[in-house]
C-alpha cells in the first residue's frame, strides 16, 4: 500500500545464527550508515509480526514462517534523525519502534534490495552493535545473548 506518509510506527528485525552471528546491512541511502531489517508499518492495523515479516521478505529475500519471529517485549521511542522527517506528516518527530528476532542457520542466502542496501556482512554480535549507526539497533543488538537465554 503506497502512502503518502510513513506510519511513525515500526519494526527493527535482528537476523542472527545460533553461534550468534548478527546480519548487518549497510544502507544505500547513507553509505557507512549499518543496520539490522527495519521497516514502518504500511497500515495502522498491519500487525506488527506481518511487518516484520514483510521488511525482512523485502530487505534480504529471507522468507520468515509465522512461528520464526520472536517478539522480544522490547519497544523504543525516539527522535526520528532530521534527513528521514520529510517522509513523516507534518508535525511526526518521534518513532515507537518495536523489536524481534529471527534465527537462521548459518550459510543464509541472502538477497538484498539494492534501491535499499549496499551490502551485507555477518558479525559476532559484539562488532555488530558497534557497527550499528543506531542507537537503539545497537542496544537490541546487545540484548542478543538474554533473549536466546529466555527462549531456551
Amino acid at each position: 500500500m503506497n502512502r503518502a506518509y510513513k506510519i511513525p510506527e515500526s519494526v527493527l528485525v535482528v537476523i542472527h545464527t545460533a553461534d550468534l552471528q548478527v546480519l548487518m546491512l549497510e544502507r544505500a541511502d547513507r553509505p557507512g550508515f549499518w543496520q539490522s531489517v527495519t521497516g514502518s508499518k504500511d497500515a495502522p492495523d498491519e500487525a506488527l509480526r506481518e511487518t516484520a515479516r514483510r521488511e525482512v521478505l523485502e530487505e534480504t529475500g529471507i522468507v520468515a514462517q509465522e512461528g520464526d519471529l520472536v517478539d522480544w517485549g522490547l519497544a523504543n521511542r525516539y527522535e526520528i534523525y532530521p534527513v528521514w522527517r520529510h517522509r513523516y506528516a507534518s508535525g511526526v518527530t518521534h518513532n515507537t519502534e518495536h523489536v524481534f528476532g529471527l534465527q537462521v542457520p548459518a550459510g543464509t542466502l541472502v538477497r538484498l534490495a539494492p534501491r535499499e542496501h549496499l551490502q551485507f556482512r555477518w558479525l559476532p554480535w559484539r562488532e555488530a552493535a558497534d557497527l550499528c549507526f543506531s542507537p537503539s539497533n545497537a542496544e537490541a543488538v546487545l540484548h542478543l545473548p538474554q533473549q536466546l537465554i529466555a527462549q531456551a
